[in-house]
């Protein structure tokens, strides 16, 4: 099993770490695509990678576009406050590369080891 680094912000990184969110969302790029099911991801912090997470992968779903992945779950798991919020996701990432790549759904577990 392998283990990759991700950046956050700091909200999420506080909802992973509370465990109140356990859906990171992210374009389904070279680097995502190489994630399975039992890997491990641990974020640091964007304002201080002192700060990390060590995060287990327990399940991931592909989804054409952020519109439909935001729907499909409720918006707590995915640490927002409304559906519409997938629209924020066009700050990070282009439309072009939306629908090149795709968008997936890690769902992670925080592991306290």
């Amino acid at each position: 099993m392998a283990t990759y680094q991700m950046k956050l912000q700091p909200s999420p990184f506080e909802k992973i770490k509370d465990g109140e969110k356990t859906i990171e969302v992210r374009l389904n790029d070279e680097k995502r695509q190489l994630l399975k099911v039992g890997d491990s991801i641990e974020f640091s912090l964007m304002t201080d990678p002192t700060q990390t997470i060590k995060t287990d992968v327990v399940g991931l779903e592909k989804f054409p576009t952020f519109k439909e992945m935001f729907a499909a779950y409720p918006v707590k798991e995915y640490g927002g406050e409304n559906q519409e919020e997938w629209k924020l996701m066009y700050k990070y990432y282009s439309p072009e590369d939306e629908a090149k790549y795709g968008v997936l759904a890690i769902q992670v577990k925080a592991s306290f080891v």
